[in-house]
C-alpha cells in the first residue's frame, strides 16, 4: 500500500468522481484535475485517506482536501523530479533564474550524502509540463535527513542556499517532520517543526 509522503504529487484515477465527492472551488474542475496532480500535505485523518492540496494556475488558488488511496493513478516524488533533471532540456532554462539555479547546484547536491528533491512550483512544473514559473520564482528543495545534521552539515547546505541567482529555500525532513534550514541557521537551534499533527517548536527536530 502506498505510504504518502508530504510533497509527493498524485495524479487522480478518476477526476470526475473526485470532483463529485468533494466540495471544491470553481477553478478545481474535472478538466483541470485530469491534468494537474494533487500534492500530499501534512495532516492525518485516521481513516486511511491521504491529506492533499490542490493548486491552480494562480498563487491564490489553493485548496485542502482528502484523497482515497484508490484514486492514486500515478505518483511522483520530489526525489524522482530531481533525478529526472528536466530543467536541462526546459525551453525556458536560459530565461528563468529558478531553472538556472537548479542546473548549477544539482551536481553539488548530488555529491552530498543526503537524498534531495524538488518541490513547490518548480517541482510541479518539471513533473507536469504545466509551466507555473516566472522570473521571481523561488526554488524549493527537500533534504531528507534521517539522522541529525551537524552544525557543519547545516552550514554546508546554508552556503548553497545563499548562492542564487534565484532564492533557494531548503526544508530538512526528519522522521518527526520538517523544518526550514534558514530558520535553523538564524536561531542556532529552535525551529518550528511541521508535523502531521501540527507545528511544534523544538530544539531537536529529530527527537521532539
Amino acid at each position: 500500500m502506498y505510504a504518502a509522503e508530504p510533497h509527493d504529487l498524485i495524479w487522480l484515477r478518476d477526476a470526475k468522481a473526485f470532483a463529485a465527492d468533494a466540495t471544491l472551488p470553481d477553478w478545481a474542475d474535472p478538466a483541470w484535475l485530469a491534468l494537474a496532480p494533487v500534492v500530499v500535505r501534512r495532516d492525518t485523518a485516521g481513516d486511511g485517506r491521504i491529506p492533499v492540496g490542490l493548486r491552480g494556475m494562480q498563487r491564490a488558488q489553493r485548496h485542502a482536501a482528502w484523497l482515497d488511496p484508490a484514486q492514486c493513478a500515478r505518483i511522483v516524488t520530489p526525489g524522482e523530479i530531481a533525478h529526472a533533471a528536466r530543467w536541462r532540456s526546459h525551453a525556458r532554462l536560459a530565461e528563468l533564474p529558478a531553472l538556472r539555479t537548479l542546473a548549477r547546484l544539482a551536481p553539488a547536491l548530488d555529491a552530498l550524502p543526503w537524498h534531495w528533491g524538488v518541490t513547490g512550483a518548480v517541482g510541479f512544473t518539471l513533473a507536469t509540463g504545466i509551466d507555473m514559473l516566472h522570473a521571481d520564482s523561488d526554488v524549493d528543495l527537500l533534504i531528507t535527513a534521517p539522522r541529525p545534521l551537524t552544525r557543519t552539515d547545516e552550514q554546508t547546505l546554508g552556503a548553497l542556499q545563499e548562492t542564487g541567482p534565484a532564492r533557494l529555500d531548503i526544508q530538512i525532513a526528519t522522521p518527526r517532520g520538517a523544518f526550514a534550514l534558514r530558520e535553523r541557521l538564524r536561531t542556532g537551534g529552535r525551529v518550528l517543526l511541521k508535523t502531521d499533527t501540527g507545528p511544534v517548536l523544538c530544539d531537536d527536530p529529530w527527537s521532539c
